[in-house]
């Protein structure tokens, strides 16, 4: 930046002008890095006044700046107040006036608003894989504004700035249009820009108002003053065009951009800087599989999938013609060191990577026969059906502690080591630290540690410490952790090099016995837990166990654990999914006392306040608080087994009235004592059926009073379900009923959208990945258009549509903003779907497939193939299967049952994860019939494929626009073409001057 100590005393008018759409109330203010413009403080910023010019809203503003300056600044929607409504999303508009432009005189900028969208193509999926350049564009100029100079009074000088993220080697770009000066559309006679760096091509052009056509009169409201002025506009149409080294001509979509002076006013600007966004092609879309790491089986693995295999599934991506390959999280897991940590979204550590994944043959290339003979053995047990996960990583730890112990002196005091220890130390010690306690003490519990319970940096010095007893304990957990980050950096960098996206997913919360709760309390509420409201996945609800987050807390350092878990992610993946992206909105929190999912409350919420309710004469607290409970209900739900329940749970406090005892108040409590007594009471029922009960009396209740404070409370999620509802009056019912709905679905969208301004940017951010959102569930309205603002792409299931009146999502009308699939890891695959529910399959065949005969009862691959075709020719960005529904394309790959194939059963909280595919990927890339069935599937829908002999970007997308345009300018003419809005340019782009 410029200092402004050492400027010119010469200034320069700049005036700031952008096209843009608000509702009433919203006003807009550009802020920036100089101090006339608020030195980013958006209260102290230039606040921009309406103008209508034609059909569009356009935001101006002037300003009084030296001359010669250089300063970055953004656009942002407030309020009255200047609280702020909306922001830019992507980077900073940035903006450097030549020294040469005359003391006083008015500069224009034109700029677009910035939309996420608008920066896809500069993150690192797209900037350092997908469109990544083997050669390099070196700059021809600086990015100045304004190097020519006027060269009469009529004159004026127009910049043309664009962006092109996705040119090809040696080609060129050029500003083709109208007028002489742009060439009369003929590419050779128009304005050839330089390259400024950054993907910024740009070229001043000096012209005569005089020799623009004269177009119509225009009613102006001028920006500067109340009047509004006729006047008689000049105007130049435009576009951009790319030339390549073989001569061949590609010119952007979308409609002919105007350029428009008018013919006689002294007053308007004579320098115009139009920052015209990005060149403007055709959407680029892609496709890409699924699967957990866990899941994948290869010749080389022991048990389960290894990072080094990740090699297999970028070979075989790239035989099918996909861009991407998708991940469950790969974070240690290892809380309860059994089956249970099978859970990948349970993180012990939110940086530390599993040790189920390492590949143990790769440790060193010394390895004893012995060894080696041990690993081959473990090979062959393990190599199952379904993933072994307690045998697996107790002969994975048994055979690296072996390799440990014989090169550790070698491996610690190498300089490899050493670099990725002083990268990685702030985590790394810590998680060592835990793992040693948790061993010693036999739990993660942290709060069983005694004197260790509580985190501190002296503490972990000592635990640490080289003197220490365990310190070759400490250091096996450094050197598993080395090796993985070596494979997993292996596996990324060979993605890279064959241009396939490694997507990652990054988990909604951390398990509450973990590193991160150790050294973090603060950041966390350890007297709740996290979870969903019954929806499609669970109609009771989910509850994962994971304590809720202090944003407020966690905003103070402005979420830098967070910036530091997306940093560590990045040095892997390219791209990465947001589970339940809605947390970030708002999260189901549910008392730590609770093991289902249903009496919940959102965070954050505006919840009912007793005087809220007290004038809707709303009163009996107690009675809506508390569980609604009778005898003729205990009698109905158990039969002669009622007296017994209700004298070991529940006490009688007026006639027929029961209420829980205190050592069973709970559901945690109810599941405690229910083992106690479950002899005497499964005589007649099982415990299960017992325990569902009870918690349904637990459950009975119409408002769940706040906990922290007595005087607020929130309905509870399907209130009318509830008997202790059904039995009030007909007025609190119709009162309760407005408020529930109030609650739910009115009041707190815009706290709810604020909160996910706040949040998620910080996430995105952190790292140059492309970020995608599961959006799945209850979707708050505010959700999808906040998800657009920042550039999130979403996801699209066809058996879970986001439109309430449809039974089946239409994926040729998904926006171009999303990821759609038929199946993901949280439901059945396709072909289990197909066959498990009867009903559904004929109302599919009837709707979606449009015909009136019976379905067959098997997902045939003909089914497969028109399921899979549907999502492939959408508009979405990303078509991602599961690989199982992709081997539904092949009947020899059917023999399986369906249900065996399915990853997770939301339904069940302790739910085995082990599904591991019955064919090993080295035969599916030997398998060129199934590639050419997928490949032809991608090639022909017109999304970008990779291709196996070069595994740069071919881009399939027909643009018989682009062609026609191309013929014209070879013909030296040119047409406005009208195409729907691309990758948020707005349809029409016009720069008055």
């Amino acid at each position: 930046m410029v200092d402004l100590g050492k400027k010119s005393m010469k200034t320069v008018n700049l005036s700031f002008r952008l096209p843009y759409y608000t509702h009433w109330g919203e006003n807009i203010v550009v802020c920036g890095s100089e101090p006339a413009i608020g030195s980013w403080n958006v209260k102290q910023g230039l606040l921009l006044s309406p103008s209508h010019e034609g059909e569009e809203l356009v935001w101006g503003g002037r300003v009084a700046v030296p001359s010669g300056i250089e300063f970055e600044y953004s656009y942002y929607v407030v309020d009255d107040s200047r609280s702020v409504l909306r922001r830019e999303a992507g980077g900073k508009h940035r903006i450097r006036v030549s020294g040469e432009v005359p003391d006083g005189e008015a500069v224009e900028v034109h700029d677009l608003w910035k939309t996420g969208s608008d920066g896809l193509l500069f993150r690192s999926a797209f900037k350092n894989v997908i469109c990544h350049r083997s050669w390099s564009l070196d700059p021809e100029t600086v990015q100045e504004a304004f190097q020519s100079n006027l060269v009469s009074d009529d004159s004026i000088v127009v910049h043309f700035k664009i962006s092109c993220p996705r040119i090809e080697e040696g080609a060129h770009v050029y500003v083709i249009g109208s007028s002489d000066h742009l060439g009369q559309w003929k590419v050779l006679d128009g304005l050839k820009l330089r390259y400024a760096g950054e993907s910024f091509w740009l070229a001043d052009c000096v012209m005569k108002k005089s020799d623009l056509p004269i177009k119509y009169p225009f009613l102006f409201p001028h920006n500067y003053g109340p009047l509004h002025f006729l006047f008689y506009v000049c105007v130049s149409t435009y576009k951009y065009c790319q030339q390549g080294k073989e001569g061949d001509v590609s010119v952007e979509v979308g409609p002919n951009r105007e350029l428009v002076a008018d013919s006689a006013s002294k007053s308007q600007p004579r320098y115009i800087s139009l920052s015209d966004g990005i060149f403007r092609e055709m959407p680029w879309r892609g496709a890409g599989f699924a699967i957990p790491m866990f899941s994948v089986r290869t010749e080389d693995d022991l048990g389960v999938g290894e990072f080094l295999d990740l090699k297999l599934l970028v070979d075989w991506a790239v035989e099918s013609g996909f861009h991407l390959v998708q991940l469950l999280p790969v974070n240690d897991t290892s809380v309860h060191q059994m089956w249970w940590d099978s859970y990948p979204y349970s993180s012990l550590s939110v940086f530390a990577l599993h040790p189920l994944y390492l590949r143990v043959q790769a440790l060193s290339a010394k390895i004893p026969e012995e060894i080696k003979q041990e690993i081959f053995e473990a090979k062959e047990r393990l190599d199952g059906k379904a993933v072994d996960y307690e045998a697996t990583m107790a002969s994975k730890l048994s055979i690296a502690k072996q390799i440990f112990s014989l090169e550790k002196d070698s491996i610690l005091s190498s300089s490899s080591f050493l670099n990725f220890f002083a990268e990685n130390e702030e985590w790394l010690k810590p998680y060592a630290a835990f793992c040693f306690l948790r061993d010693f003490f036999e739990t993660s519990d942290h709060s069983q540690w005694g004197r260790f319970s509580h985190y501190s940096k002296e503490m972990l010095e000592k635990l640490v410490s080289k003197e220490s007893v365990h310190y070759d304990i400490i250091c096996f957990h450094y050197y598993i952790q080395f090796h993985l980050h070596q494979q997993l950096s292996e596996a990324a960098t060979y993605a890279r090099k064959k241009r396939v996206v490694l997507k990652g997913d990054l988990p909604i919360g951390v398990d509450r016995n973990s590193v991160d709760t150790w050294v973090y309390p603060n950041l966390f509420r350890m007297n709740t837990s996290t979870g969903a409201p019954p929806d499609y996945f669970d109609k009771n609800g989910q509850n994962w166990g994971f304590p809720t987050y202090n944003w407020e807390e966690m905003s103070k350092d402005n979420y830098a654990w967070w910036r530091s878990r997306l940093s560590q992610m990045a040095k892997y993946f390219t791209a990465y999914r947001i589970d339940h992206i809605l947390g970030f909105f708002r999260i189901w929190e549910l008392p730590e006392h609770a093991t289902t999912g249903l009496v919940g409350k959102f965070r954050p919420s505006i919840p009912l306040s007793q005087e809220e309710l007290e004038k809707e004469g709303i009163w009996d607290f107690n009675r809506l608080s508390c569980p609604y409970i009778r005898q003729e209900m205990l009698q109905e739900k158990f039969g002669a087994l009622w007296p017994l329940v209700a004298s070991k749970f529940l006490n009688e406090y007026q006639k027929n009235c029961y209420e829980f005892r205190e050592d069973c108040n709970t559901e945690k409590k109810v599941v405690s004592k229910l083992k106690q007594c479950a002899d005497e009471l499964t005589k007649l029922e099982s415990e299960d059926a017992i325990r569902r009960k009870l918690f349904d009396l637990l459950q009975n209740i119409v408002l769940i009073r706040d906990p922290e404070d007595p005087r607020q409370f929130y309905p509870r999620f399907n209130l009318e379900e509830a008997s202790s509802f059904r039995d009030l009056d007909d007025h609190s019912k119709n009162v309760l009923k407005r408020l529930y709905y109030d609650y739910y679905f009115n009041r707190q969208e815009s706290l709810w959208r604020q909160n996910a301004l706040k949040t998620l940017p910080a996430l995105l951010n952190s790292s140059d990945m492309m970020a995608c959102g599961e959006d799945l569930g209850l979707i708050p309205s505010c959700v999808h258009p906040v998800m657009q603002e920042l550039g999130l792409i979403g996801l699209r299931i066809q058996r879970m549509p986001s439109e309430p009146d449809l039974e089946f999502g239409i994926p040729s009308q998904y926006s171009y903003m999303t990821v759609c699939a038929p199946s993901c890891h949280d439901c059945s695959t396709m072909r289990a779907w197909w066959e498990e529910d009867e009903e559904r399959r004929r109302q599919f065949y009837k709707t979606v497939i449009g015909s009136n005969d019976l379905p067959p009862s098997r997902c045939t691959p003909d089914i497969a193939h028109f399921i899979l075709r549907q999502h492939i020719e959408s508009p979405s960005m990303w078509a991602i299967f599961p690989l199982q529904d992709l081997l539904a394309l092949k009947e020899k790959y059917t023999t399986r049952p369906a249900t065996e194939e399915t990853i997770n059963d939301p339904t069940n909280p302790k739910h085995y994860w082990r599904f591991r595919s019955h064919v090993t990927m080295e035969s599916l890339i030997e398998d060129k019939d199934l590639t050419g069935r997928i490949k032809n599937l991608v090639e022909g829908s017109g999304r970008s494929h990779t291709n196996a002999k070069d595994t740069g970007n071919v881009d399939e997308n027909a643009n018989a626009e682009a062609k026609a345009a191309a013929k014209q300018v070879a013909n030296g003419q040119g047409k406005n073409t009208l195409v729907p809005q691309l990758n948020g340019v707005p349809a029409k782009a016009t720069a008055v001057i």
